[in-house]
């Protein structure tokens, strides 16, 4: 082989070293995924970091620190459930409306006037209602009662000259002269309470007022709901479905994001109302419930049937930044990846996941809504 010359061998490094220069990518350029080429990384050794490929980085110092906790997926046999829309409603042996009656304006009771969330007692005056006569109606009841008032007048002094010829007289003009004048009394006292009477407001049961719609001289007309009495401690849930035959297929029950709280199943209506069939549930809970009356929720109802899956804590399910329900699997010691998944709930805090998981997979169950925030 004959030997390169000098000015051939700077030659051949010189085009070396372009095509060196050229495998480096020039200013401004991209990657597939809009990443810059031209700057490398400064992504610090043992960083928390989304990788290239979608999954996230995460030192065990984090892990500690996020108090992460992973579990090794099982299959397993869950119940079956469906989510229902609800509303919390009065129990109508544990609270009732107040109306009045007549119109008339309404004066405090003895109490005042009660605010929402005052507890009260069955039979309690909450407040008057005082009727209001147009002037000829209370001339009209004055006159009759001046009227009425002579006539027991003239009565009572019958009756006292017939007492005095007591003897001397038939019995029966004394006592029938008696009668009229106690029927003219009765009489007299029944039309002077109708001058200026009011109607008593009373409290139906036991409880706290829920609602409150009541003002100092207010002028109310009849069936107006002034107050509403509610037992906290006993409400009712009602959930629709337009499936008829659901009632029978129903087991236990439970509220979406309140776990505290068991539902017991009272019944399924007979009767479609606004094109759903109404299921009726009582709410129970070791403490005080926490509910209002028109509260909406989230029914999940277990059925009598079950489904296989693997079953987690609610708290494993995330979104994706595509708004994918995911879980993040540990593929690593510091590697976590997002796994899209299809799940129903089981009750307040369980799911069962039915899709997208393998068995013995390594599940995070606890911080997955951290590792989801890493961008």
């Amino acid at each position: 082989m004959t030997p390169l010359k000098p000015v051939t061998r700077g030659l051949i490094a010189c085009a070396l070293a372009t095509l060196a220069a050229a495998s480096y990518a020039g200013p401004g350029a991209h990657g597939p995924n809009g990443e810059h080429l031209d700057t490398a990384p400064d992504m610090a050794p043992g960083a928390i970091s989304r990788l290239p490929d979608g999954s996230v980085s995460v030192p065990v110092p984090a892990q500690r620190r996020w108090g992460l906790r992973t579990v090794i997926a099982a299959a397993a046999d869950a119940a079956a459930t469906i989510e229902l829309p609800g509303q919390v409603v009065m129990d109508p042996n544990a609270g009732g409306r107040v109306q009045a009656l007549s119109g008339g304006k309404l004066q405090p009771g003895p109490r005042g006037l009660p605010v929402p969330g005052q507890a009260v007692h069955r039979g309690e005056v909450l407040a008057y209602v005082a009727y209001n006569a147009s002037p000829v109606e209370l001339a009209n009841q004055q006159a009759q009662l001046a009227q009425v008032r002579a006539g027991r007048q003239l009565a009572a002094q019958r009756l006292q000259r017939l007492e005095s010829l007591e003897g001397t007289v038939p019995r029966k003009d004394i006592e029938a002269a008696r009668s009229e004048w106690q029927a003219l009394a009765a009489q007299e006292r029944a039309l002077a309470g109708s001058v200026g009477a009011r109607e008593a407001l009373l409290a139906p049961v036991d409880g706290v007022v829920a609602a409150a719609t009541a003002v100092a001289g207010q002028v109310v007309e009849p069936k107006d709901v002034l107050f509403e009495v509610v037992d906290p401690a006993r409400v009712l849930v009602e959930a629709t479905t337009t499936d008829a035959s659901l009632g029978s297929r129903l087991g236990g029950a439970a509220l979406a994001g309140l776990p505290g709280v068991s539902l017991q199943f009272q019944g399924a209506a007979r009767a479609l109302r606004d094109g759903v069939l109404p299921l009726t549930f009582r709410a129970r809970a070791a403490g005080p419930l926490p509910l209002a009356i028109g509260q909406p929720v989230t029914v999940v109802a277990s059925l009598r049937q079950t489904v296989k899956g693997y079953v987690l804590p609610a708290q494993a399910l995330s979104r994706s930044p595509a708004n994918e329900l995911v879980v993040w699997v540990k593929t690593g010691a510091e590697r976590f990846v997002a796994q899209p998944v299809q799940a129903q709930p089981v009750d307040a805090q369980t799911v069962v996941v039915t899709h997208g998981l393998a068995p013995d997979q390594r599940v995070v169950v606890q911080g997955a809504s951290l590792i989801a925030q890493v961008r």
